[in-house]
């Protein structure tokens, strides 16, 4: 997905104060993490996920592979917090960050 520096700079914005929804520990993108960083995106489209790998490399490796395996766009990494953004086909309003949060 091809984003717009304003796009991004506003995503950015809103996902400031959200906290990270899961956390990738040093094993690695085991299923159950994959399912879970999917059902994050489909429930609220802007999310944080947290990757405890001391390697720089490796982490940002990890963070590519989530992205590319569910499908995400990588807005932004920050020591070993990165912002990933997925739009529903149909968002749910309660739920959604950028719905609730976008204003």
């Amino acid at each position: 997905m091809s984003l717009s520096q304003e796009q991004r700079k506003r995503y950015r914005t809103i996902g400031h104060d959200l906290n990270p929804l899961v956390t990738i520990a040093e094993k690695g993108l085991a299923e159950t993490v994959l399912a879970e960083i999917d059902r994050a995106l489909n429930d609220h489209e802007l999310i944080k996920i947290k990757v405890n790998v001391a390697d720089r490399d490796q982490k940002n490796a990890l963070i590519q592979s989530a992205c590319e395996q569910t499908g995400a766009t990588l807005i932004q990494s920050i020591g070993r917090v990165a912002l990933l953004l997925r739009k529903a086909k149909k968002p749910n309003p309660k739920l959604s960050n950028l719905t609730r949060l976008g204003n």
